[in-house]
């Protein structure tokens, strides 16, 4: 059971309470400001461990399948590790924004896409589910719009939490509210293929 895959995502999911410590402490005194360039300390350490739990999701499925350690508690766990990283990073985030005059209280513009980033996992986490209990899971396999869409997903998410500022102006901000929405637009482009795949086997009792 406790292959290095398994391993590997293990940490991942008890990285998920140390992003959050690091979230939450205060970054007034952890400033960083080099000409027109500025941004906390603690932000960008909290953004690195996002960013290598998301990495150890990559390395633990090349590893599982180069060396065939494809497992059932690994099938299991990898998808729980996934959600719970990417649920906690989006709700810390509408926070963020939500106390924030940055969006200048237009903060549904990053509510809205993290609705349906969340709405859409719990979506299709439920039709894998049962199209693993009909015996045709492989009909909705992750396909490259969906690797796309975790991609974009992923830069936004850390580019969020970084927070650079350039001149005072928070242009990483801007750029990944951008690539957030791209994601959004694979979300949906996603969805309605795999559910699309899946509706033939609808109409079974």
């Amino acid at each position: 059971m406790w292959t290095v895959p398994n391993i590997l995502t293990m940490i991942r999911i008890l990285m998920i309470p140390v992003f959050v410590i690091l979230f939450y402490v205060p970054a007034d005194h952890w400033d960083f400001v080099s000409g027109k360039l500025s941004f906390h300390w603690i932000d960008f350490t909290a953004a690195l461990i996002y960013g290598i739990s998301c990495l150890t999701d990559l390395a633990d499925g090349y590893i599982a399948r180069k060396y065939n350690l494809c497992s059932k508690f690994g099938a299991f766990l990898d998808p729980v590790a996934d959600k719970l990283t990417v649920t906690t990073a989006l709700v810390l985030i509408v926070e963020r924004f939500c106390n924030s005059d940055i969006l200048h209280g237009y903060t549904w513009i990053i509510t809205i896409p993290a609705i349906t980033i969340i709405g859409r996992e719990i979506a299709i986490t439920a039709l894998r589910e049962w199209m693993a209990e009909i015996g045709k899971r492989t009909e909705v396999a992750v396909s490259w719009i969906g690797k796309w869409k975790t991609t974009f997903q992923m830069v936004a998410i850390a580019g969020l939490i970084w927070d650079v500022c350039w001149d005072g102006i928070p242009v990483m901000i801007y750029v990944m509210i951008f690539m957030l929405y791209v994601a959004v637009v694979l979300t949906f482009w996603s969805m309605f293929r795999y559910f699309a795949a899946a509706s033939r086997y609808f109409s079974i009792k």
